[in-house]
């Protein structure tokens, strides 16, 4: 099955392929799971144990806001950037708010600038901490890591994380011919319509130029700070119930990118039986019967990966 990850923080060359209206970000906020804890914290506890503060917080790529809201509330001001129109408008319909009580700010930019055109613009050595949430694999990564440090207090901190695939969890009927069968839709349906920042999400992130990686490597980040963890597919990277009925299960595949811009390329067939969701659907239903499951019962339980790297700005810079 194909990654869970937002595309809307891509560069402009490609935000055609798959741009969120406000009915869109809606229904992206309502159909995405959260974070388990266990994100939240962790990126807390590394920020604070290497000497990060809490003044400011920016949420690149943020979205309708999930992970803003969270961390927020630990920060005295906090910026939501999003170049997708429709996932900010979704965003400040929110109650989001930080430890002071004071608003976040949500507003359409790039990664690539981090709200430095805005008016007032988000100002060089302003923040302490920058994150990035199933997002990064969308951005132009040099142009970013070159701006974020820029942005960045001496001591500040990045933090990007990605959930990996979804899988068929190995305890439902079936288990094993049901990924087949996902495996072979998305081969054959949604393959045309990955991009590179899908295949990034495929190897949660090891792949992704980091500040030193980069042909012109950006000088002020501390390599010796790098950070990584990962969730594997026993562990809990989202929160909540991963076993979903059939309604709730093709809701939420209907947020990744690729199913996005499948639907885009195929506006006749989109919402019929030939959409690739009703494939899935269809065949998911099928093998679930065939293994014994009464009809009205079918439920879908997936599993996925994740992983977290972090890295700070040098405290002498």
């Amino acid at each position: 099955m194909t990654s869970p990850g937002p595309d809307s923080s891509r560069p402009s060359n490609e935000t055609t392929f798959s741009s969120y209206n406000q009915t869109q970000g809606k229904i992206y906020a309502l159909n995405r799971r959260n974070y388990h804890p266990s994100v939240y914290h962790t990126i807390l506890d590394r920020h604070v144990s290497t000497g990060g503060q809490f003044g400011t917080l920016l949420d690149v790529g943020c979205g309708p806001g999930t992970a803003t809201v969270r961390l927020a509330r630990e920060f005295l001001h906090a910026i939501g950037l999003d170049p997708s129109e429709g996932m900010i408008a979704t965003a400040r319909s929110l109650e989001c708010i930080t430890s002071m009580s004071e608003p976040v700010r949500f507003e359409i930019s790039t990664a690539e600038d981090l709200g430095s055109t805005l008016s007032p613009p988000v100002g060089d050595s302003s923040v302490d901490l920058i994150v990035a949430a199933n997002a990064a694999h969308w951005f132009d990564i040099p142009r970013f890591w070159e701006r974020a440090g820029r942005m960045l207090k001496p001591g500040g901190t990045v933090a990007l994380w990605t959930s990996g695939e979804i899988r068929i969890h190995p305890s439902m009927p079936n288990a094993v011919a049901i990924q087949a069968a996902m495996d072979e839709i998305e081969e054959q349906e949604l393959k045309p319509f990955f991009l590179p920042g899908n295949l990034l999400t495929r190897d949660c992130y090891t792949s992704l130029p980091l500040p030193w990686d980069l042909d012109q490597p950006i000088p002020c980040f501390d390599r010796s700070s790098f950070f990584r963890k990962d969730w594997g597919l026993s562990d809990s990277f989202f929160l909540g119930n991963s076993e979903v009925d059939l309604d709730t299960f093709e809701k939420m595949m209907a947020t990744a990118s690729p199913v996005v811009r499948w639907r885009q390329a195929h506006p006749d067939d989109a919402g019929t039986e030939r959409d690739v969701l009703k494939m899935f659907r269809g065949q998911t239903e099928r093998l679930l019967r065939e293994a014994g499951v009464q009809q009205g019962k079918e439920m879908v339980q997936g599993t996925a990966r994740g992983a977290l790297i972090m890295v700070k700005k040098s405290i002498g810079i």
